[in-house]
């Protein structure tokens, strides 16, 4: 069933003009592409996630009062009223150093304003998404409140890697997907949904893994290591375990090229594909530095060429 876009429309649309944009511009770029049913729900969701990471990445904020308001974000998700963005929100838009993160807290009730404007089917799917990637922030925190430069902390495992990607990302590429066939139905792909599903899970856990690898540097600085390491401090180690995960990376980052060729609309199949193809220049980037001492960042040039190939993607098989 294809479902029309709801009364938010409009107040998703000047929100994400003067507050999307200044806090991610790939992502803006990619929902300027996007067919105009898919926006709403799509802003809401992202402006919602960026605030709640907002949150749990604010250093200067103990942990536990970042957990509580956490707690307050996902209960206000659930129905339980709005009281804790009353309590310590100001707080935490007071020491935003970014200029785009403090006024998206700052206008935190018109993105919950923009979730009530959205029909039922899309809010629960927004709702549910957000309980997800909510679910890995917290995990986050308590996984590494310890963690310094002297006392790292690592992952364990293989599967707390993926289950961390697919929480705080992979679940995205499912919301895409439900949200693209509920307001567009046959129109956003004739692909088989679960199928679609699982290529756009694969994807979001792919481009996650890309930023994880990217911040490595910054991350094992104050402890943090996500790559299953037995000594983050053992640097052989860690150059080869670099290298093992970036090819892991490639792999599920070409999930979204595939993903995006199975999608019927040129401007759905652009926006879609567009992170993808940053994401393969980065991976690039990090292949030229294997020593991994360095943060690799895009050039504004390279995000021009990508959005130019993104808009001539075609539906078929990938070509290469």
């Amino acid at each position: 069933m294809m479902v029309r876009p709801g009364r938010g429309s409009l107040r998703a649309v000047q929100l994400d003009r003067h507050v999307l944009r200044n806090v991610s511009r790939s992502f803006y770029l990619s929902l300027r592409l996007l067919p105009q049913p898919m926006r709403p729900a799509t802003a809401t969701g992202y402006l919602l996630a960026r605030a709640s990471d907002t949150l749990a990445d604010t250093a200067e904020v103990p942990v536990d009062d970042r957990l509580e308001l956490l707690d307050g974000f996902a209960d206000e998700l659930r129905g339980k009223g709005a009281d804790w963005r009353s309590r310590k929100l100001r707080t935490f838009a007071e020491k935003q150093t970014h200029a785009g993160e403090r006024v998206l807290l700052e206008r935190l009730d018109e993105c919950f304003a923009m979730l009530g404007g959205l029909d039922g089917l899309q809010a629960d799917a927004v709702r549910e998404t957000l309980a997800t990637i909510i679910s890995g922030q917290r995990l986050d925190l308590v996984r590494f409140e310890e963690a310094s430069r002297l006392r790292p902390v690592a992952l364990k495992s293989e599967e707390e890697l993926e289950d961390y990607c697919y929480r705080v990302a992979g679940c995205v590429g499912a919301f895409w997907t439900r949200i693209g066939l509920l307001t567009m139905g046959s129109k956003f792909s004739d692909s088989n949904p679960d199928d679609l599903r699982d290529l756009g899970v694969r994807y979001g856990m792919g481009l996650q893994l890309v930023n994880i690898l990217r911040d490595l540097p910054e991350d094992l600085s104050n402890g943090r290591c996500y790559l299953p390491a037995s000594d983050p401090n053992d640097r052989e180690r860690m150059i080869a375990l670099r290298k093992e995960w970036l090819d892991h990376a490639a792999v599920w980052l070409e999930s979204g090229r595939r993903y995006s060729s199975r999608l019927n609309q040129w401007r759905v199949r652009a926006a879609s594909v567009l992170p993808a193809l940053i994401g393969e220049d980065t991976v690039a980037l990090l292949q030229a530095n294997p020593a991994g001492n360095e943060k690799v960042k895009v050039t504004r040039k390279q995000v021009r060429r990508a959005a130019w190939r993104a808009c001539w993607w075609q539906k078929g098989p990938v070509k290469r």
